[in-house]
């Protein structure tokens, strides 16, 4: 093995080391389709993953809808309550960072890296969900876009 797969080998022992399935099989399976030689595979995982990532995601989170365990009626009353606008209004604004984070990490993938690292920390050892790069990446393009506004 080389040099090459160091950084995706220490990924998996930190994962593995932070109890973390979903970060310890996601870097398995990348270094077995590199130690496979199935490195082509790796464009189409850059440029579909997330699309196939959050339709995945999608199909999980309104899972209890096509269920009938929630319904129209619970939708609308959850509507009428403070917490329920008030989380109505913070999916919005994590959408629409999630949505920054996108195009932060095309114009940016050099920043990638420490997300990723962030990312990873916070997963392995803050009990945190890999969803965290995307609005990491968001937030990170507005804080810098602040700066820029009204920094020196």
């Amino acid at each position: 093995m080389s040099l090459e797969n160091l950084p995706i080998l220490i990924i998996l022992v930190l994962s593995v080391i932070g109890q973390n399935q979903s970060v310890s099989l996601a870097a398995a399976i990348l270094l077995i389709i590199k130690l496979l030689g199935f490195d082509n595979w790796f464009p189409i995982l850059e440029n579909k993953g997330i699309s196939i990532g959050i339709t995945i995601l999608t199909l999980a989170i309104l899972a209890p809808i096509a269920a009938g365990r929630i319904n129209l009626r619970n939708m609308v009353d959850s509507l009428a309550t403070p917490v329920g606008l008030l989380a109505v209004l913070t999916g919005i604004f994590a959408a629409w960072l999630g949505g920054r984070g996108v195009s932060f990490f095309q114009i940016s993938p050099d920043v990638m890296t420490s997300l990723i690292i962030g990312t990873i920390v916070g997963v392995s050892f803050f009990q945190g969900i890999a969803v965290g790069p995307l609005i990491a990446a968001g937030m990170l393009s507005l804080v810098l876009g602040l700066y820029n506004k009204f920094g020196s």
